[in-house]
């Protein structure tokens, strides 16, 4: 849970964003992954009510927390429930990078004067391995296993180094790749690229794995007197 436990006034942020964007960086210690649910939390304080808003890092460094509304789109972030009111609120996260939020303390007679920025760093969740199975002789049926992390469906690449094959729509973990006939000499394989629910591709190779093929014995001849 990632808790404010005081409400700041706005003459602070007068130069706040200058500061965080510099910084972020070294501040970004809030972290939480892509697929994940972050509670973010206030203290009470008599007779206020919250709101709370969401922003992508922006990239104009004049940008106003304080003047501007909450500009992070569902595709991005969102509110669990819709619920931006309150003391506690949830946040679904889906594409990785810096994200700022925003809680403003409404006292009882409607107005506020206070609000409080927070940080967070979203990384990328979903990865893929790949491990292949016990040798086998050459054009044997093998197969691949797949160990992929995030969010169901997901869809992934891998590759023999020279052809390339996707596959979509994978709703369990581990995930199992039939190959028939398998490959006719020792071969390896790995992942090129895997996305998970939300459509944001990792596209670090995974390491790669060795399908060791034993090659078939010389024929015989027999001879017949």
């Amino acid at each position: 849970m990632k808790k404010v436990s005081h409400i700041e006034r706005y003459l602070a942020l007068a130069v706040l964003l200058h500061l965080l964007l510099a910084l972020a960086p070294a501040m970004a210690q809030n972290v939480a992954y892509t697929g994940e649910t972050t509670t973010l939390s206030v203290d009470q304080q008599p007779g206020d009510v919250y709101s709370w808003e969401l922003y992508k890092t922006p990239t104009d460094p004049n940008f106003n927390f304080v003047t501007e509304p909450g500009e992070t789109t569902p595709s991005y972030a969102e509110f669990v429930g819709g619920t931006t009111t309150g003391t506690t609120v949830n946040v679904l996260w889906k594409v990785p990078g810096i994200y700022f939020f925003k809680v403003n303390a409404w006292n009882i007679t409607g107005c506020t004067n206070n609000l409080k920025i927070g940080m967070i760093e979203i990384k990328l969740a979903v990865t893929a391995t790949i491990a292949a199975s016990p040798a086998v002789c050459a054009g044997e049926t093998t197969s691949l296993t797949v160990t992929l992390t995030g969010t169901a469906p997901w869809e992934y690449t891998y590759t023999d180094g020279i052809n390339s094959w996707t596959i979509k729509n994978v709703l369990t973990s581990p995930n199992v790749i039939t190959l028939t006939p398998g490959p006719l000499i020792t071969t390896d394989y790995w992942i090129t690229s895997v996305k998970d629910q939300y459509d944001v591709p990792n596209t670090t190779p995974s390491a790669k794995t060795t399908q060791v093929i034993n090659p078939l014995p010389a024929p015989l001849l027999i001879y017949h007197r």
